[in-house]
């Protein structure tokens, strides 16, 4: 791919800049009605952007500082799944509001015997007429609180091998019977909820996809996270990230510390290598093209130099990194306000970094742990052998064939 964008005449661009001189100030809906939330997307929810328009969209975006809406797992793991295998009503239904972050999501997926193995979750959906009776419990559910809908997994089949008999279902979060408990961090924040069904009744139009075909869906949501996971801001796509903090070094006068000089080095070598895998990522889903193993190893990586990120800022400011804010009273680095209010340099503030610092230490476990997407690497890349889950009564062989089935 010809990583060079095209020149400021390029038309591509003036549309954007045109757009945005009728829309000085869009809003989230404003935006996702045009396109530009997902550019990816298929008309009307996108404009079935190819590689170079997306990064069009997406440098004008940024020049003219223009947010796009907040609504992570909904645009970036339960939208591109309702999209994979929704009806047309629920497209028509969910969609916009999701894009235009007007309705917050939240996933409804990992339990307490039910993390790294997934595919092991105990919480069921039995059907009773017109609707689905859900029972069981959640857990490491992110934005639970502030969530309007979740999607859901729940086993419909106990009766078949466990990466068989899920179902996928669009779940209201005002629903009766659902019961969140918030679970807080080291941080002090809460992002993090138990969530508990006791016979929560969701109607029969909340199934997506078909009946005990929600492994498969599941599998593209969690591509999609650990697309989303691993791009943008260190923690998640949220937050600071290397480029930031290389901009914060140089417009504070730099560094004379010969071994955090190397540090920043390897560092930015390390973030672009992020960009250029994130490209290659952006380009197959562009193409049509589900997740691959290169998703994994993106969100390897990406972890652990978001970790590597939050350490080395502390590690710059000395003795003062060990404290929430400076010494002395001092609330942030002195950076030039001007820089500051073209966005030139951000995160002076040192809290961002203290909270980053140890909110990191979750970055390789969540969205599936470092240990899972390595194996996932070893199998899917590598070609080594999958590991054999060889259930009770069985023999090594029917698990093998189970597992090949799966």
């Amino acid at each position: 791919m010809d990583f060079e964008l095209p020149s400021d005449d390029d038309e591509r661009r003036l549309a954007v800049r045109a757009w945005l001189a009728e829309h000085p100030e869009p809003s989230g809906t404003d935006l996702a009605r045009a396109g530009y939330v997902a550019p990816h997307w298929p008309a009307p929810w996108g404009l079935d952007a190819d590689p170079i328009h997306q990064l069009i969209i997406d440098d004008e975006l940024r020049r003219a500082h223009v947010k796009r809406p907040a609504n992570m797992i909904g645009i970036g793991w339960a939208g591109p799944t309702i999209l994979h295998a929704g009806s047309e009503a629920q497209k028509e239904r969910y969609l916009f509001p999701l894009l235009a972050a007007d309705e917050i999501w939240c996933q409804l997926f990992s339990e307490p015997n039910a993390g790294s193995d997934l595919a092991n979750l105990g919480t069921r959906a039995v059907k009773d007429g017109d609707e689905w009776i859900i029972n069981g419990q959640k857990i490491w559910t992110s934005l639970a609180q502030f969530s309007k809908f979740g999607i859901l997994i729940a086993r419909t089949n106990p009766d078949v091998p466990k990466h068989k008999g899920v179902s996928y279902f669009i779940c209201p979060m005002d629903t009766p019977g659902i019961e969140i408990r918030p679970i807080i961090e080291m941080t002090g924040g809460h992002t993090f909820n138990e969530v508990f069904f006791t016979d929560v009744r969701l109607p029969a139009d909340s199934l997506v996809g078909d009946e005990n075909e929600g492994w498969s869906l599941a599998k593209v949501t969690l591509g999609n996270e650990r697309v989303s996971l691993s791009g943008g801001g260190a923690l998640w796509g949220n937050g600071p990230n290397a480029y930031d903090l290389l901009d914060l070094v140089k417009a504070t006068g730099g560094c004379d510390d010969v071994h955090l000089r190397q540090d920043l080095a390897a560092l930015f070598i390390e973030a672009e290598i992020l960009r250029l895998i994130r490209l290659r990522t952006v380009s197959a889903a562009i193409r049509g093209e589900a997740p691959g193993p290169e998703a994994s190893i993106r969100k390897v990586l990406a972890d652990e130099h978001g970790m590597k990120i939050m350490e080395l800022a502390k590690n710059l400011r000395g003795a003062n990194g060990m404290l929430e804010a400076g010494a002395d009273g001092d609330v942030g680095v002195k950076v030039d306000e001007n820089m500051m209010r073209t966005g030139e340099v951000k995160w002076a503030d040192p809290w961002m970094w203290h909270f980053g610092f140890l909110f990191s230490q979750a970055l390789t476990i969540g969205g599936g742990t470092g240990d899972v997407q390595r194996n996932i690497i070893s199998e899917r890349v590598l070609g080594l052998p999958h590991d054999i889950d060889v259930e009770v009564g069985k023999t090594w062989a029917e698990a093998q064939r189970d597992t090949v089935r799966a």
